[in-house]
């Protein structure tokens, strides 16, 4: 996920009250801001929020809540709020003694350098004072961060539990202002990351590198095109432009698309004459060179998902999402996925949690235990395995020998010369690394 720091780190409206500045990126006012911002303000809010938002319910289901892995990257993440009641250095150090003796979550010698502690109301840490797990004094509760957690997310559920019951009352006015009321309809739908269009790296790549990146760095949904492509010399109209666009989106220009997929068609019995007059001006059109001369961008993981499921003969979709359980089991055997991959697979695919389950395929493919970001478009698969197989190098256009089969009646096996491609620095780093910009002052 893009989330761009340097323009949150101080939150500036641009309506009645230029100057005013909010301290932190995350706010728990009680009342909202009565500034007026433009429409455009209020839907790049809007976005940057469902971004945050898909970030915080990924890493849920990526990590076990509660457990130690997910506890440390909230604790991180709190550290960058810059906690409003968090005390002093020498406060804290005239009170250490007595708060880690109150305090059973510091467990092990005390690291005063190393720990942080927040003064909060008392009344706000009743539950540490039911446990006897809080040192207290004058009123207040010296809470240790460990513990914090709870604390805000309590006091966070209480306030969005009344804030959501007095949106409610609200709704016919707002769903009745026609200037909203589309935006609200389909921001949930909506995908709010990169493009990918092809820009800067147009060109990059070869041809025949094709077969051999397929194998290493398509996602699955783009590597059943490629090999449905491969067998059968033809694709519908859906896989056409899900794959063409992908295609286009890692790097091939114009000129190649059309030569990749004329030879294809070619080989399916197809003459020329038919394919240009059928199939060539599709590919130009998607290339913005005819009808409304629009520029299209590769396919988001949302819309993927969402539009156009597959029929019977088709091959585009997203595989997590629309294929039966038990072929689903077969393909990932087929990619060499071990049966215990293969069973935390099924289980997101289960819970219909569709990207993260195609994350979970790429730590895998790549052996790695975190990939570092969260999953939103397939062009992202394919740049950050690049990144990850060619050590963060620019794309570099090399030949390389095809080793997928070519026609049925011939099935020729070369070897893989070594392709060095590496990836654009992809933008999109929902995770939350992502997140340390995000919340920072």
């Amino acid at each position: 996920m893009e989330f761009s720091g340097s323009r949150r780190r101080k939150l500036r409206l641009a309506g009645d009250h230029r100057n005013a500045s909010y301290p932190h990126s995350l706010q728990f006012y009680l009342q909202p801001p009565t500034e007026n911002i433009s429409l455009m303000e209020f839907e790049n809010f809007a976005v940057d929020r469902l971004k945050l938002l898909k970030t915080v319910e990924n890493l849920g289901v990526s990590l076990v809540k509660g457990g130690d892995e997910y506890q440390s990257k909230l604790e991180l993440e709190l550290r960058k709020l810059k906690f409003s009641y968090r005390i002093s250095d020498e406060e804290k150090e005239q009170r250490y003694q007595l708060i880690f003796a109150s305090s059973p979550s510091l467990n092990g010698p005390p690291q005063m350098d190393v720990e942080t502690i927040y003064k909060i109301p008392f009344a706000d840490a009743l539950d540490l004072f039911r446990g006897r797990r809080v040192y207290l004094e004058d009123g207040f509760a010296y809470v240790p961060l460990r513990d914090i957690v709870a604390i805000i997310l309590n006091e966070f559920r209480a306030k969005l539990s009344k804030a959501l019951a007095l949106t409610a009352r609200s709704l016919p006015a707002v769903q009745s202002d026609e200037r909203l009321q589309p935006l609200l309809k389909h921001l949930s739908h909506s995908y709010t990351g990169q493009d990918y269009s092809t820009q800067g790296n147009a060109g990059k790549i070869s041809l025949d590198q094709i077969d051999s990146l397929s194998t290493k760095s398509f996602p699955p949904c783009m590597r059943q095109l490629h090999k449905a492509l491969r067998e059968n010399h033809h694709l519908r109209h859906g896989g056409r432009m899900q794959y063409g666009l992908f295609l286009k989106g890692i790097g091939l220009t114009l000129e190649q698309a059309l030569q990749f997929w004329k030879q294809e068609f070619i080989r399916g019995k197809m003459d020329s004459d038919k394919f240009d007059k059928g199939y060539s001006y599709n590919i130009r059109h998607s290339f913005g060179k005819e009808g409304k001369r629009t520029d299209y961008t590769p396919f988001s993981c949302l819309k993927i998902i969402l539009t156009n499921p597959p029929g019977q003969g088709d091959y585009h979709g997203c595989p997590f999402r629309h294929s039966d359980p038990e072929l689903l089991k077969q393909k990932l055997q087929a990619y060499k996925i071990s049966p215990g991959g293969i069973s935390q697979i099924l289980d997101l695919v289960k819970g219909t949690h569709y990207q993260v389950a195609c994350q979970k395929y790429f730590e895998m493919i790549h052996n790695v235990d975190d990939c570092g970001f969260s999953l939103n478009h397939p062009n992202q698969f394919f740049m950050e395995s690049q990144r990850i197989l060619n050590g963060g190098k620019d794309i570099r256009k090399e030949s390389v020998q095809s080793e997928t089969p070519q026609p049925k009646t011939s099935v020729q096996k070369t070897k893989d010369a070594s392709s060095a491609l590496a990836s654009l620095n992809s933008s999109l780093e929902m995770d939350v690394e992502g997140l340390e910009d995000y919340f920072s002052d």
